[in-house]
């Protein structure tokens, strides 16, 4: 499990509204090592606020544990990136193979365009359809 640090900013019948309170980076040296906190707080100014589902029964002002499922994120990437690039590429060489001649430039632009489409309402149809990839709040902190 990916974890993080956050605190209940909004609560909702469905979902909570939690913001991350880490330093940013990966969280081994709270930001002072290698510099990465600062290259994310320069690229993000504002507080970072994610929607989780809260089983735990969290209210507003609580600090939490929110957690992901390992291997999620990654597969998010691949879905949003490499499925529309992949069929991106598909229908260029599909839509300028087929056809000879001048328009050849024109349709693999068209099906690049539409083999990019496919490939983000793809991604989104079937990271949609996955419950298990939402973060939840896995625990409260009691300090």
């Amino acid at each position: 499990m990916l974890e993080t640090r956050a605190i209940v900013v909004q609560k909702d019948s469905q979902f909570t509204l939690v913001e991350a309170s880490g330093a940013g980076g990966c969280s081994v040296c709270e930001g002072k090592g290698c510099g990465s906190s600062k290259v994310g707080q320069l690229f993000c100014s504002k507080p970072r606020q994610f929607k989780v589902e809260n089983h735990v029964n969290a209210e507003v002002g609580d600090e939490v544990i929110v957690s992901i499922v390992e291997g999620t994120v990654l597969r998010g990437i691949s879905l949003v990136y490499l499925l529309p690039l992949a069929l991106m590429f598909a229908g260029a060489v599909l839509g300028g193979g087929w056809i000879a001649g001048e328009q050849r430039d024109g349709y693999a632009t068209l099906g690049a365009l539409s083999g990019l489409l496919i490939g983000f309402l793809l991604a989104k149809r079937i990271f949609s359809n996955k419950s298990n990839h939402q973060p939840f709040i896995a625990r409260l902190i009691r300090e």
